[in-house]
């Protein structure tokens, strides 16, 4: 959402003591501030807006003037780029007790450990809810920036009514996992707002039944990934990220090319099923390498000046010649994809320790026979490698060769372009430019439900 915001302008004021925001979101970027909402009078001096700190703390500021009426800095870092996060925001500075004035709930829990706690004197008008610009996304004072960089879903805003986290959401019974209600008992008042963010045509739609529609700026883009099925991306923690340049949800990758090898697993690591995925090879000089490693040789390998494939418990496709290196030795396997941005296919059969490419959706010719995952035929066998879990990976051939990728694990996108005529799709969700083989998945929450 980097560089893009929703807004719109109310008609006028609404009740700025008592009111709810809910809204699930994802991060991206991390060590910058940076605003999930936003309502300014221009500056600083006078501006309600919830955000994340470039300490990665989340933070309900306020300013009136010289002084703050509200600030409550979680001593929580949220770091997790692979999971979303549920934040619920309660405001009634009518209460006789300060801290029921304003409230914060993370996944169903309240928060109550601060690095920084100043509560709303009884009965302050806030500056949420002013007769000025609502912008999600942002800050404005005076000019754009903070962008905040991730995914947003089920962003709701309620005037007059404090509501609690459980109002949105709830346990699920099977996972324990806080899940959203797509639909909740609210009352949502003149102002209020629930923008699903569902339509891709549309994505400022108000669903609330008040019209209340916000202006979209910028190149936003609907996502797949959602609470209610989390999909992977690249994880910019557990590699050497220093080293990379990260956007599009952290599923776009290109190295800074300053002679450093650099690496990325997934978010999300398999020990068994099956699973697809698609990887666009841009830019740099087709050096890239796309295969797995045991997530037990991840933290020392992954600081070391070495490939997939030399890496212990690692197996690594190389895009300059085709070939793939496992145990520090190179086998033949295909050929070079070539530099044209082609679609590099990746099939991994966990249950049987097999991997098949494909090449804009031909796969590759491999001992004897077209490579065929969902017949589980003529695939290239890691059964040698030990580990129980394993992280698809991308990454740098060699630290003067460096590996560029747009990579979609079913969210149907590589970098901001849509596929352009999706295949068949995974039973579990997920699009793909070619055909997802049979009996395979999408590396996503309710693709590993359902083995």
């Amino acid at each position: 959402m980097a560089s893009t915001y929703l807004t719109r302008t109310p008609s006028g004021s609404g009740n700025q003591r008592t009111f709810t925001f809910s809204f699930w979101v994802k991060r991206s970027g991390l060590s910058s501030q940076q605003h999930i909402y936003c309502q300014s009078y221009g500056s600083e001096d006078y501006q309600f807006r919830m955000e994340f700190t470039s300490s990665d703390e989340f933070r309900l500021y306020n300013s009136k003037g010289a002084s703050d009426a509200i600030n409550l800095k979680t001593n929580r870092k949220f770091r997790d780029t692979s999971s979303w996060y549920a934040i619920t925001i309660a405001i009634d500075t009518t209460q006789g007790t300060e801290a029921n004035r304003a409230k914060i709930y993370v996944n169903g829990v309240q928060e109550t450990s601060f690095a920084t706690a100043t509560y709303p004197t009884q009965n302050l008008e806030m500056d949420a809810n002013a007769g000025v610009a609502q912008l999600i996304g942002v800050q404005y004072k005076g000019n754009y920036d903070r962008y905040f960089d991730g995914s947003l879903s089920h962003f709701h805003f309620i005037e007059a009514t404090q509501y609690q986290a459980s109002d949105f959401g709830e346990t699920d019974s099977t996972s324990g996992i806080w899940k959203p209600k797509t639909a909740p008992s609210v009352t949502y008042g003149t102002n209020g707002y629930f923008l699903k963010m569902e339509n891709s045509g549309a994505m400022g739609t108000d669903s609330s039944g008040n019209s209340n529609t916000f202006t979209v700026s910028g190149n936003l883009t609907q996502n797949v990934d959602t609470p209610s099925n989390n999909f992977s991306t690249w994880n910019v923690i557990m590699n050497n990220a220093e080293d990379g340049n990260w956007s599009n949800g952290n599923l776009t990758i290109a190295p800074n090319g300053d002679g450093t090898y650099l690496y990325a697993p997934t978010t999300i690591g398999v020990s068994s099923g099956k699973w697809y995925s698609e990887h666009m090879i841009t830019g740099g000089n087709g050096y890239g390498m796309l295969g797995a490693i045991s997530e037990d040789n991840i933290v020392d390998g992954f600081r070391q000046q070495t490939v997939l494939g030399t890496l212990t418990n690692s197996f690594g496709f190389r895009c300059r010649d085709g070939a793939i290196r496992m145990a520090s030795s190179n086998t033949t396997y295909g050929s070079a994809p070539g530099t044209s941005s082609p679609i590099l296919g990746m099939a991994l059969d966990m249950d049987n320790k097999k991997v098949w490419y494909h090449i804009n959706g031909t796969y590759v010719t491999y001992g004897g026979g077209v490579g065929n995952p969902g017949a589980g035929t003529y695939g290239f066998d890691f059964s040698s490698l030990t580990g129980s879990t394993f992280l698809i990976t991308c990454g740098d051939d060699t630290a003067s060769g460096y590996g560029n990728f747009k990579s979609n694990f079913g969210s149907g996108y590589f970098g901001t372009a849509a596929v352009a005529s999706a295949g068949t799709a995974p039973s579990e969700g997920g699009i793909f430019e070619y055909d997802c083989p049979s009996g395979y998945q999408a590396l996503c929450t309710k693709g590993i439900n359902s083995f």
